[in-house]
């Protein structure tokens, strides 16, 4: 038998696993070498990066703008809104759903309402009839009850909000407002000032006393807010001076509208006099200023008759 192929198959035998082994080892080192270079570039810090996650986390933790719920409102837009508040009775309805219990829920003292069909109470202290039916609407979808209901809330009975009215008028004692501030001359038709009745002094808690003269239309438009006392009282004397030549000098009551001519004819006229008159008026800083006029220029109508104010001195010259 020939021998030879025999051992050139043992020959190949032991040398190719050889070589297969080296050849892996080969690849085995590449492959750590390469791993090692992937490694160091990934670990090696770079600033852009670094910069990126930064302005991430800053993103993050920015503060919400602040809901225009708890944005407080000017004084000009208290007039359409009410906020309920305890002792106030709430309507609550929901359409499409009959639950046969009582839809009237009064607001407690912590700003609560018991509502059964939420599990509890909810609070709506502080929230207008829209801001509950969102709310409302909000819980009722959170725990997938009654989605397509729709909830309309309304205030029955009005308690938290009042104002005290004292003094000259026929109705006085407590008011309710309907709204988070009202005009005076709301509360002042409810109550009927007296005809004595000249003007109405404001006081409200941590603020200087405010004084609105009942004729003056436009100061009547003056706004009361809850918590408001407000004392009507009768419109002190006001008085002017006049001195010189006329028959009857000293203090006079003033008179609102009298004139110059109409004052001299309420202290007895001139005596012995041509008319020069001097009115002297405080200004605002104390000082005072003086104008001249002429009695006989006046009656001819070449000068207006001017109109008087309190506290006005009006000396007959000659």
């Amino acid at each position: 038998m020939n021998k030879a192929p025999v051992l050139i198959a043992v020959l190949m035998a032991s040398v190719i696993p050889s070589a297969v082994l080296a050849q892996k080892a080969k690849k085995s080192s590449e492959k750590t070498k390469s791993s090692s270079h992937t490694a160091a570039v990934v670990n090696k810090p770079e600033a852009p990066e670094v910069e990126k996650k930064d302005e991430s986390a800053t993103s993050v933790v920015t503060p919400e703008p602040t809901s225009p719920t708890n944005a407080e409102p000017d004084d000009s837009s208290l007039t359409s809104i009410y906020r309920v508040g305890p002792g106030d009775v709430l309507d609550i309805r929901l359409h499409n759903f009959t639950s046969g219990g009582s839809t009237l829920f009064t607001v407690l003292e912590d700003g609560a309402i018991d509502f059964p069909l939420l599990g509890g109470p909810v609070k709506v202290g502080s929230l207008t009839t829209a801001e509950i039916e969102k709310r409302l609407t909000g819980e009722f979808k959170r725990r997938a009850l009654l989605d397509a209901t729709a909830i309309t809330v309304n205030v029955r009975q009005y308690a938290s909000h009042s104002v005290i009215i004292t003094g000259l008028v026929v109705s006085g004692g407590t008011r309710m407002l309907r709204r988070e501030a009202v005009p005076l001359y709301v509360v002042l038709a409810e109550s009927q000032p007296r005809l004595d009745a000249g003007r109405a002094i404001i006081m409200r808690a941590n603020k200087p006393l405010l004084t609105v003269d009942l004729s003056d239309s436009s100061s009547s438009s003056v706004l009361v807010k809850p918590g408001d006392v407000i004392n009507v009282t009768a419109r002190p004397e006001l008085f002017y001076y006049i001195a010189g030549r006329v028959n009857a000098p000293g203090q006079k009551i003033f008179q609102s509208g009298i004139t110059l001519l109409q004052s001299i004819l309420a202290a007895g006229g001139l005596r012995n006099a041509d008319g020069v008159v001097e009115i002297s008026r405080e200004s605002g800083d104390g000082i005072l200023t003086t104008t001249r006029f002429s009695v006989r220029d006046i009656k001819a109508g070449k000068q207006p008759d001017p109109r008087l104010q309190p506290g006005d001195r009006i000396e007959i010259l000659h």
